[in-house]
């Protein structure tokens, strides 16, 4: 069984949680059913939501692949950490300023290292064992 990326898809799964009922309580509050009624606040959180949900799924995905195929559990965690500091710093940066941030750029590259790290790991485990 897959604990290691068990663990931080419980995590994430967490942190969807927040970003989900922080758009619906600004939907409420503003009485705005659909799409972000030209709400900025609102905005920038259907897309923290919407960004979590484009990149961590796919992500866990990969690292739950990685664990089955018996990629070095320290491998697992690394790359785990990394994605779930990526999508707390990716979320905390798009919540603020609409612009640049620390939080965004870092959140950003975190994840799309996960995911580039994550590709090549699967294709070396891939080649070593069929070639």
């Amino acid at each position: 069984m897959p604990l290691i990326t068990l663990f931080f898809a419980s995590l994430l799964v967490l942190l969807n949680l927040v970003l989900m009922v922080r758009v619906t309580l600004r939907r409420r509050e503003r009485k705005i059913g659909l799409g972000s009624g030209g709400d900025a606040l609102l905005q920038q959180r259907i897309r923290a939501h919407a960004n979590f949900i484009e990149q961590a799924p796919l992500a866990l995905l990969m690292l739950m692949m990685l664990e089955l195929s018996g990629l070095a559990p320290v491998a697992i965690w690394v790359l785990g950490a990394m994605l779930l500091a990526g999508r707390v710093l990716h979320a905390i940066g798009v919540s603020g300023s609409g612009g640049y941030s620390f939080g965004r750029f870092t959140g950003t590259l975190l994840s799309w290292a996960v995911l580039l790290a994550s590709a090549v790991l699967g294709l070396y485990v891939v080649a070593m064992r069929l070639f």
